[in-house]
């Protein structure tokens, strides 16, 4: 379990180290050009994912995200008592990324964002966002595991643009972004939204994804992890 959470912990970290990271170069040498800012902030993250997925997917299953891993407790995937330690890591682990991504470009510690992103338009993008990650987790980690990590980088490159939130689909992404004023940030206030949406589009999903494609065993197969051999040919 220590290697689990460790695993979440610092996946995590690197996850947000990477948006906030990528968003603060990207804002400094766009040369106020939004679109290529958020072009560049956009090709940081899904290739990071990939990378990291591939990375602590044999380790903890590379959640990085908490309404990933309710789902997959919900699915069986993961002990219920271990969900308030894979969360926990996960909010420590991306406030750590953000303190991180601050340092390395002599940015304030934490600082709390005032980019607004309030409405019922943002809130709807959460929901399609959430709905879309778990869709994919799901459809392809049941059927072509191994192409989980990809599956995954490519769906968050292209929701970056096709959604108006520009896709944050994870409640301790969320709460991180709030912390940072940057190009990435997101004000506290409008956090609660995107969380309530973002929890109602992975249970939408994951729900769905029980009649689509029917689980073979108890044990849900989540990104970087294998199903033994035996369960894949029920599959």
């Amino acid at each position: 379990m220590t290697r689990k959470l460790t695993s979440e912990a610092l996946g995590t970290a690197f996850l947000l180290a990477t948006v906030v990271g990528s968003g603060i170069m990207a804002e400094r040498l766009s040369g106020g050009n939004v679109a290529l800012a958020l072009l560049a902030n956009t090709i940081a993250t899904g290739a990071g994912l990939v990378a990291l997925i591939l990375t602590f997917g044999p380790i903890s299953g590379a959640h990085f995200n908490p309404v990933v891993t309710v789902a997959d407790a919900w699915e069986g995937g993961t002990p219920w008592r271990d969900v308030p330690g894979y969360v926990a890591a996960q909010l420590l682990g991306a406030a750590g990324g953000v303190l991180v991504a601050h340092a390395m470009f002599g940015v304030p510690a934490f600082t709390a964002s005032q980019h607004v992103r309030a409405g019922a338009a943002q809130l709807l993008s959460e929901f399609v966002a959430t709905f879309g990650l778990l869709s994919v987790i799901w459809g392809v980690s049941r059927r072509n595991g191994q192409f989980t990590p990809f599956a995954v980088g490519a769906y968050i490159t292209a929701a970056y643009w096709f959604t108006a939130s520009t896709s944050f689909a994870n409640p301790a992404v969320t709460l991180a972004r709030s912390l940072t004023n940057t190009f990435s940030g997101i004000r506290p206030a409008d956090t609660p939204g995107f969380i309530a949406a973002q929890l109602a589009g992975a249970l939408a999903a994951t729900a769905l994804f029980k009649l689509l494609v029917p689980k073979a065993s108890v044990k849900a197969e989540m990104p970087g992890v294998e199903v033994p051999v035996a369960e894949k040919k029920a599959l």
